[in-house]
């Protein structure tokens, strides 16, 4: 049997974040791997799924990428629910809130409840990144640097893997080891926190600064899901509510992505086909928003 019809493991929530389509950094490859094998009730995107800062400069668009797409309409299309939350990559769809795209609910923010009664604070996070919010060019200037590391990290990771050493982060290590960067971080804990509070929620779940963490912040439940650029992360909660940052390059880098068998040529069923067509409509609409994105600018 396939990862499609006997997941490997299954959640009542999964929500995931910065996934950032249409950039090199974008792991894919291993995005797709988890989300085949696992299934849930409710999948939430939590923001940058794409990046429109990057596609508005030049369009790059692999067929990973697609393959990502069309997957998770296949998981909306055969019933799990699907809400997308954009951020300040993808803030093109933001004037889509309270609409549905191919079975995809859009919202700026959502309440989620847990199976153990917790009401938490869905939100990506970026109104409260004073950067972002307030100095847009440097946010921009930033997204510069962070893409450059990405693209040095890569080729370390190459030269690492070559030697049969497992994955490193050159990014992540450089945000930990910079003072600036690690008070940002605990600022934005606190910020964000504070707002599940006034909210009156006893959590929350956001992205955006792409370091995942689960704690407690003076009483409220925080919780980043991570990226999957640098760490491949999604925060999942299983049918008693417990909930977890799962990372899955513990599990891929156990059975490298190219070392997956190909997938078995059969005819695409009716419904493959339905999926493959909404993909390609969802593409063409995503191309035409990015184009009238980048024509205001």
């Amino acid at each position: 049997m396939t990862a499609d019809t006997a997941p490997t493991q299954r959640f009542r929530t999964i929500w995931i974040s910065d996934v950032h389509l249409g950039t090199r950094g974008c792991k894919a490859d291993f995005l797709l791997d988890f989300l085949k094998n696992t299934e849930s009730d409710t999948l939430y995107l939590v923001g940058d799924i794409v990046d429109g800062w990057r596609l508005r400069r030049s369009w790059y668009w692999p067929q990973a990428h697609n393959d990502v797409v069309q997957k998770i309409l296949r998981k909306a299309r055969k019933g799990t629910r699907v809400v997308f939350i954009p951020g300040n990559h993808d803030e093109f769809v933001r004037g889509y809130a309270d609409h549905n795209f191919g079975d995809i609910e859009v919202a700026c923010q959502t309440v989620h409840e847990t199976a153990d009664g917790r009401r938490l604070l869905v939100l990506h996070g970026d109104s409260f990144d004073g950067v972002v919010k307030y100095a847009k060019w440097l946010a921009h200037l930033g997204d510069w640097a962070y893409t450059l590391a990405l693209a040095l990290n890569n080729w370390l990771n190459l030269v690492r893997r070559r030697m049969g050493l497992p994955y490193w982060s050159l990014s992540a290590y450089l945000k930990h080891k910079v003072k600036n960067a690690v008070q940002f971080i605990d600022d934005y804990e606190q910020t964000i926190a504070d707002e599940a509070r006034r909210q009156g929620v006893d959590g929350v779940v956001c992205g955006h600064i792409h370091h995942a963490e689960m704690r407690d912040v003076g009483g409220v439940l925080y919780a980043n899901d991570g990226d999957w650029v640098e760490s491949c992360t999604a925060l999942v909660e299983d049918a008693e509510g417990h909930l977890e940052v799962l990372r899955w390059l513990d599990h891929a880098m156990a059975t490298p992505v190219a070392a997956l068998p190909a997938p078995k040529s059969v005819s695409p069923t009716t419904k493959e086909r339905e999926c493959a067509y909404s993909s390609f409509r969802m593409l063409g609409f995503l191309k035409s928003m990015v184009w009238s994105a980048r024509s205001t600018h």
